[in-house]
């Protein structure tokens, strides 16, 4: 019978203990070993605390979760708590479920490109700690809406349209993009998103205007 990881050493060494492959090589912490252990250097060096929480490694400050590593079938992942709330222009950051609101992830299957985005992946993180520090909280309630082609077509010719956007709060950014989805007509997408494009270079929500 598998015994659940109590060390992130254990967990590297046997998995998290929670399924039968535990300490076999099928176990996926084995199959991602490399990568993980790359994964523990950069959150250690970010001057984290380590704990093991639901028999996975989970990184802290001030008593409060901040990052923890995974290892899926698929791939392994730096999973941030409040990843919502990070400064994500290009998208990296990815949705761990299709209902989730807070969390987001970072994926690799490869060392190499762990090793090449390890400098992005401490700036997330080092961004996360700052956020707890500052006891940012999520939005309730907040989910993430489709981005319509539109917009995306927007973000690929004004580059500083699409920073400004990531820049605002979830709330914010939900509501143009529901704004944004409403149409039916590509056109009347497009027209919307024109319309909005000074509003959010100014950093401004959608009603922001009409409160001034």
């Amino acid at each position: 019978m598998p015994v659940k990881a109590t060390t992130v050493d254990q967990y590297l060494l046997d998995g998290c203990g929670r399924c039968s492959k535990g300490g076999t090589p099928k176990c996926t912490v084995h199959q991602w070993n490399p990568i993980l252990i790359a994964m523990r250097e950069l959150v250690l060096e970010c001057g984290l605390n380590e704990e093991v929480k639901w028999s996975v490694p989970c990184y802290t400050v001030m008593g409060k979760n901040v990052v923890m590593i995974h290892a899926f079938m698929e791939y392994c992942s730096i999973m941030f708590m409040k990843g919502a709330l990070l400064t994500d222009p290009e998208n990296r950051l990815l949705q761990p479920t299709e209902n989730g609101t807070s969390g987001r992830q970072l994926r690799y299957t490869s060392l190499e490109v762990f090793m090449k985005e390890r400098t992005m992946a401490k700036a997330f993180i080092l961004e996360a700690i700052d956020l707890e520090k500052a006891g940012k909280k999520v939005e309730k309630g907040i989910q993430t809406e489709i981005i319509v082609e539109e917009l995306m077509e927007a973000f690929g010719q004004n580059s500083l349209l699409k920073t400004a956007f990531y820049q605002l709060t979830p709330g914010r950014q939900r509501a143009y993009l529901l704004h944004f989805a409403q149409p039916k007509q590509a056109k009347t997408r497009t027209a919307r998103i024109e319309q909005c494009a000074p509003l959010i270079l100014r950093g401004d929500g959608l009603h922001d205007a009409y409160r001034k």
